[in-house]
């Protein structure tokens, strides 16, 4: 089987810094896309938005981030360019869009900077699977649960911060904070960043998009993934709005709390992926392994739905929100790890392009019919109740429709070079 040429052997430091630099951007990713969820409490009464508007304004950001995936645009890039620079232009796209949202007032305006959001953070993922697919297997669960626990830790930090922002400062200022001081990422990226091109010994040529939509494994990481991330996108959409109108709780303690839960979401992400490495380093097997703990972590979610069934105001609300959030977080360590595995060095960009495409369009769906639902009854309940569902329909796409994890032998792989 024709092996990937890695790229030329940077310095140990280097290598340390770039990764380091990987995950600082994961989580400046996660606040940004998280920022408006966190403003949404008083940027909505001030600006004069409905519930509708402001679900359309939540779900915004996905169309860009998940077209661009589904049409092949950001994994084509991540494969065919030089993956620093790619990472750095879409970088910059995103952070000046979250930077420009701080000064605009009207609705089209925002839903359009939110549109560039979304354009710019969606050659992310595809440019980290470039990477990661070349990382041992038993490496590979560690190494992608850094990223993840980085996108858990954005929105733990953005509550935080942006919380305190609004405060004492109001809602513009979060986004002025938050745009202006992650551009200081690109400094120490530029000095660092990779600048050669990852390419296949001898230019081996690429498997085909209709292959890869032609089996089964990929459509279960697909609607697996859309499963997921419907969970993780009404999460960060509409529970500090949960907190602050039906749990009735102060715009500080919301943030300490949506903090809470993503920050213990990220604990158990790299909890659960340094364990599944340790298991497969002892020998038992990636299937077993991986699609066990991404199964059961999903099943756990699920129990978000509960929510439904108690007062807002009630203990055992944040009880089931805990549990939720730490099952999800151990589904989150190894889903990657599973796609990346399965396609390999000269697909990653492609699958996990695509796969995080169609999974993103949750971030349409979800968010919108949140907003539907509370404009109709003037309550998330029913909103939890289909959440947890989806989330349970989730696990059973990766328990069942995804099939071994090992990688692909493409077509490719046996025509002559």
């Amino acid at each position: 089987m024709t092996q990937v040429t890695p790229p030329s052997s940077p310095t140990l430091r280097r290598e340390w810094l770039i990764i380091a630099l990987l995950v600082l951007s994961v989580l400046i990713n996660y606040v940004d896309r998280s920022n408006l969820a966190i403003a949404a409490p008083l940027l909505q009464p001030q600006l004069g938005f409905s519930s509708l508007q402001m679900g359309a304004l939540l779900s915004a950001f996905s169309w860009t981030y998940a077209l661009f995936q589904i049409f092949g645009i950001s994994g084509y890039l991540a494969d065919r360019f030089p993956v620093g620079y790619v990472f750095l232009f879409g970088y910059l796209i995103w952070s000046v869009a979250t930077l420009a949202t701080g000064l605009l007032s009207g609705f089209t305006a925002i839903f359009a900077a939110r549109l560039m959001l979304g354009a710019g953070e969606s050659i992310a993922y595809p440019c980290y699977s470039r990477v990661f697919a070349q990382v041992p297997q038993h490496h590979r669960g560690r190494a992608n649960s850094f990223i993840d626990a980085g996108s858990k830790l954005g929105p733990s930090l953005g509550a935080l911060i942006g919380g305190a922002l609004m405060v004492h400062f109001g809602w513009r200022a979060l986004f002025f904070v938050l745009g202006a001081g992650g551009l200081l990422w690109v400094i120490p990226w530029l000095a660092v960043m990779p600048r050669e091109r990852v390419v296949l010994a001898a230019d081996q040529p690429a498997a085909s998009t209709s292959e890869l939509l032609s089996l089964r494994s990929a459509w279960g990481t697909f609607l697996g993934h859309f499963c997921g991330n419907y969970f993780f996108y009404f999460l960060m959409a509409w529970l500090p709005t949960y907190l602050v109108k039906e749990a009735r709780l102060p715009v500080l303690t919301m943030s300490r709390m949506v903090s809470g839960a993503f920050f213990l979401l990220a604990i158990s992400t790299v909890l659960t992926g340094w364990f599944s490495d340790h298991l497969i380093a002892r020998g038992l097997t990636p299937t077993r392994v991986r699609k066990s703990i991404v199964a059961i972590g999903l099943l756990f979610a699920s129990m978000l739905g509960f929510i439904a069934f108690v007062p807002g105001t009630s203990r055992a609300a944040l009880i089931i929100l805990f549990v939720a959030t730490i099952g999800f977080g151990g589904y989150t360590s190894n889903h990657w790890a599973i796609s990346q595995t399965l396609a390999g060095p000269s697909m990653a960009g492609r699958w996990t392009g695509m796969q995080n495409g169609i999974a993103n369009l949750s971030g349409i769906i979800g968010p919108w019919l949140a907003g539907a639902i509370i404009q109709r009854s003037g309550s998330l309940r029913i909103a939890f109740l289909i959440t947890g569902i989806v989330a349970f329909c989730g696990a059973l796409c990766w328990a069942f429709v995804v099939g071994k994890v090992e990688p692909v032998r493409w077509s490719s792989q046996d025509a002559p070079l």
